[in-house]
């Protein structure tokens, strides 16, 4: 039984080995791609990929906080509306 137990560790370890290459590899490529998206299309002059990737992340928080509170405010006009 220990040399079975001892053979379905080594397949794991095996597996689980190549899953994290495919996988590391998948996430550089994906990152790299990011980068010259950011590179092409958002980056302003002067700006490092890194400060318009952050600065993209800030203007799309700052939109959804103001969608969330015009969504609220419509909610809360049509609460309004229809209590009458």
């Amino acid at each position: 039984m220990s040399k079975l137990i001892d053979a379905n560790k080594k397949i794991e370890e095996n597996v689980v080995g190549a899953y994290k290459k495919i996988e590391n590899t998948v996430v550089s490529g994906y990152q790299k791609v990011e980068d010259s998206f950011v590179d092409s299309f958002l980056k302003k002059e002067g700006e490092s990929t890194e400060e318009a990737k952050h600065r993209v992340e800030l203007e799309k928080t700052a939109h959804q906080k103001e969608q969330a509170k015009k969504s609220q405010q419509r909610k809360e006009r049509l609460e309004k509306k229809h209590s009458k």
